[in-house]
């Protein structure tokens, strides 16, 4: 019987147990003997394996975050972290290990595989920018919990006539907050991609604010010159006039947690299917992603260093539909 390992790496995304639970009873079905690693890539190197069965497994897929745990492993990074990470798994008799989680973790997954460990990734990742996969695990979830938050604070801004600078998460990617902009009708976005002036966004305030709108909304990602924060700080010490009283909210870790909701349990139950698959026939060193709506594989090779490109006709869009 073949030994399978699979950890979970970097940040949390919802959807992540119900992958694990794919993978589990996928690999069960096919004669495989599943291990689960405790606290991701650092659990690999100090070789916290767990053997996982059904009953594991049961009534996970609808849990947020992850049962096996995650970190960020800096070790890894190292010769001598990878070489430990290799000795665990050999050690264990297990030669092949999926990985299930972002940039970061694809690219520690690239560095076992260079190293003789059959790997395959699993896309997932809010920030939904990894090469390969159209849509990543979690995305769409933390994508419904920012909307519903800036369908919350509109209704506040509204009564108070305010603009609301909501801030989202995704790193140094604006997939995130382009999609949340758009699906709640905010008035401006700013996103790490476009390197926008805060005049700028203060002009386009001002002219919602002369086209009669009672208030507005601006997302702001994260990982963008200006934050909510920064954007603030300088409408309060440069901007004379916005015509609205101004407040920012920053999201955080909260679009991380909760429930996933059904897509997100469905591409993640579809790619850790998928991953046992691609291992019984003998297909490694790749990561799957949903693409075009089917799932797809990338060479690992390929996705390190990149970054999904943002669809900048959808900025030209948003800037189009906030009139």
């Amino acid at each position: 019987m073949s030994r399978v390992a699979v950890l979970t790496s970097g940040g949390d995304a919802p959807g992540m147990n119900a992958a694990i639970r794919a993978v589990v009873r996928s690999g069960m079905a096919q004669g495989f003997e599943i291990f689960g690693v405790v606290g991701g890539f650092t659990g690999l190197i100090n070789g916290q394996f767990s053997r996982l069965g059904l009953r594991d497994v049961g009534g996970i897929i609808g849990r947020g975050g992850t049962i096996l745990g995650t970190t960020r492993c800096e070790p890894l990074k190292t010769q001598a972290g990878q070489i430990a990470a290799v000795e665990r798994m050999r050690g264990h008799d297990i030669n092949d290990l999926i990985v299930i989680g972002g940039s970061g973790s694809q690219i520690g997954a690239y560095e076992l595989s260079k190293r003789g460990l059959g790997v395959v990734g699993i896309a997932s990742t809010i920030d939904n920018d990894l090469v390969g996969s159209d849509t990543t695990i979690g995305a769409m979830t933390a994508l419904d919990v920012a909307l519903e938050a800036i369908d919350r604070l509109r209704v506040t801004a509204a009564s108070h006539k305010r603009v609301f600078l909501v801030e989202v998460m995704g790193r140094d990617s604006g997939h995130l907050a382009l999609s949340a902009g758009i699906a709640g009708g905010a008035e401006a976005i700013v996103i790490p991609e476009i390197e926008v002036d805060p005049e700028t966004v203060a002009q386009e305030i001002r002219a919602s604010y002369e086209r009669g709108k009672s208030h507005a909304i601006v997302v702001v990602a994260e990982g963008a010159r200006y934050n909510a924060e920064g954007l603030a700080r300088f409408f309060n010490e440069h901007v004379q006039r916005l015509g609205f009283e101004l407040r920012a909210t920053t999201l955080g870790h909260i679009q991380r947690g909760g429930a996933p909701g059904v897509f997100d349990r469905m591409v993640a139950t579809r790619l850790g299917a998928a991953a046992i698959e691609h291992l019984r026939s003998n297909s490694r060193g790749v990561v799957l992603g949903i693409v075009d709506g089917r799932v797809a594989s990338t060479d690992l090779s390929a996705v390190i260093g990149g970054k999904r490109p943002l669809d900048m006709h959808l900025f030209d869009l948003a800037a189009i539909l906030a009139r």
